[in-house]
């Protein structure tokens, strides 16, 4: 990750400047040839790299022309499960209920009913 930012701040001038396409494929293939530099012979994809795939695919219109790791469609079904996970967590809303009630209150509670009989009185409904 921190190599990745590196890359990015190593990157800025030509992003600010008029060779933006050129900056984000060499980043792009940079990214690549890290995962292809790991020692299996199939790399697995970090969380981390299909994080910057995602991204790169908001930010780049041309994403899919130097792409050899991973397929275009691989890349939309990460950016809809990260979209599910989001909103998922998001109206998750709070667990659990309402907080226990401490035996003070409800000793304190009984001894208003038993004093007062006739105000806490269940009434019929009509």
């Amino acid at each position: 990750m921190i190599t990745l930012m590196l890359r990015l701040l190593r990157l800025l001038p030509f992003l600010v400047g008029g060779h933006c396409q050129l900056a984000l494929e060499n980043l792009a293939l940079r990214q690549q040839l890290d995962v292809y530099k790991r020692t299996m012979a199939r790399p697995p994809l970090r969380r981390t790299d299909r994080l910057f795939w995602v991204v790169l695919a908001r930010v780049w219109t041309g994403w899919r022309r130097p792409l050899v790791i991973v397929t275009p469609n691989t890349v939309l079904r990460w950016q809809r499960r990260r979209f599910r996970e989001y909103w998922t967590k998001l109206s998750a809303g709070p667990t659990g209920g309402r907080p226990p009630v401490s035996a003070e209150i409800e000793a304190l509670v009984s001894r208003m009913v038993a004093a007062n009989p006739l105000l806490y009185s269940v009434r019929p409904e009509s």
